[in-house]
């Protein structure tokens, strides 16, 4: 197995969390693999007027829940592998949480800091075409995830309706409030990621207030999460982009390190501080790291040098398989991210009701909506650790996600 394949990290993560289940090898196979996977080649005219090519994706995991749901990513190292692993992912994060959906992903291969805000609408646009006959209210809803956002969001949802010759703002989540978007969506994963850290610390019987904490990743979801846990009295001490970090043994303020980085694009030169390399970050000795940029961020190398007492995963698989396992085999505590990260599909589906609904909430709503799921949902994977015998929590979460989705599949007579 290629422990650096997110593909073949999330294989190797159902196959253990299966075992308790006893399930049919037939069916074991099936939450390994998507059911179908769009792959397409978008020709787009450039601002300069040459035509430029570029490899799309969308990957539909599993259905037996409900629509299709998951994000868009524009980043150079979109790959077919990386799109179906974070579908899969995807698939357990709904069903972990009770949300009824299934697991969906796309991206596109590309640089959007290399091309101009005309030529990106242009290739949304284009993907938007293909992904037209596939996607829907209810069959596959899109939403933002790396690099995309709400203005990614309202030029598909638009190009989406004019080709359709409708209105229906449900097609799209993570969409500005003015095109039908949700109160609390923007903080949502970055919330959750809070939530998480509070729920494990309860668990451990340990506080939050003074705890170290390094995040690595200071995008909407570090940055976010990196605020709540300062405001709950945690010692946010490191932080890092993609250029590197900073870091502070007395304590960054992440609302200053957030205004560094908006002046400067980057948290590098935020003062006072030290400059540190990502993989310095992600080594503290710290009670708390927060992983949160992309996949394959500690792989079976790095793992044996990080020092954190406790992981919640921010991103979507951060940890190869071989990482999973030497970290738990050395007593690190490790909150998954089909939960820790789970607060923008949550919001993203009461963004989804509100549409159907053609009624918005207040936020206040949302958040409480937010925390009561993701509180739940921390409380059934320790039910499960205890009840089932498994000896972590990213296990105990597949079990659950996985028994539901089988449920599910049982009650269509899809499974036996």
């Amino acid at each position: 197995m290629d422990s650096t394949n997110p593909l073949a990290s999330l294989r190797a993560q159902v196959a253990r969390a299966a075992e308790p289940l006893d399930l049919d090898p037939g069916i074991l196979d099936g939450l390994k693999a998507p059911d179908r996977l769009l792959e397409t080649t978008l020709e787009v005219r450039m601002d300069d007027g040459r035509i430029e090519t570029f490899t799309a994706y969308r990957s539909q995991f599993d259905g037996a829940r409900g629509p299709y749901k998951g994000g868009i990513r524009y980043h150079p190292q979109v790959t077919r592998e990386e799109v179906i692993a974070l579908s899969g992912w995807m698939t357990f994060k709904t069903a972990v949480v009770g949300l009824p959906f299934g697991g969906g992903k796309g991206g596109i291969a590309f640089d959007p800091r290399s091309y101009s805000a005309a030529e990106i609408e242009r290739i949304t646009r284009s993907y938007a075409t293909e992904l037209r006959p596939i996607i829907g209210v209810d069959t596959d809803i899109p939403a933002p995830d790396v690099n995309t956002g709400q203005r990614e969001m309202n030029w598909l949802k638009d190009t989406y309706e004019t080709l359709e010759g409708t209105t229906e703002p449900g097609v799209v989540t993570g969409k500005a409030i003015e095109s039908g978007g949700s109160a609390g969506r923007v903080e949502a994963t970055g919330r959750s990621v809070f939530l998480a850290a509070r729920e494990v610390f309860s668990y451990l019987d340990r506080g939050l207030r003074g705890a170290t904490v390094a995040v690595q990743g200071f995008g909407n979801v570090g940055a976010t999460a990196a605020r709540f846990l300062h405001e709950a009295g945690a010692n946010v001490v490191a932080v890092s982009d993609s250029s590197g970090g900073v870091y502070l043994e007395s304590g960054l303020d992440p609302e200053a390190v957030l205004g560094t980085k908006r002046e400067e694009r980057s948290v590098v030169d935020h003062e006072p501080g030290e400059q540190i390399t990502n993989e310095e970050i992600l080594t503290r000795d710290v009670d708390l790291l927060i992983p949160a940029a992309l996949e394959g961020a500690i792989d079976a190398d790095l793992a044996p040098a990080v020092q954190a007492d406790v992981i919640v995963e921010g991103a979507n698989g951060p940890l190869t398989d071989d990482a999973d396992r030497q970290l738990q085999s050395r007593g690190v505590t490790i909150v998954p991210d089909i939960l820790a990260n789970a607060g923008g599909v949550i919001v993203s589906y009461l963004e989804w009701v509100q549409n159907r609904q053609r009624h918005y909430w207040e936020e206040s709503r949302v958040n409480a909506e937010l925390e009561d799921r993701i509180v739940s949902a921390f409380d059934e994977i320790t039910e499960s650790v205890e009840e089932r015998g498994v000896s972590d929590l990213r296990t105990a979460a597949y079990t659950v996600a996985i028994d539901r989705i089988r449920q599910a599949a049982a009650e269509r007579g899809v499974w036996p």
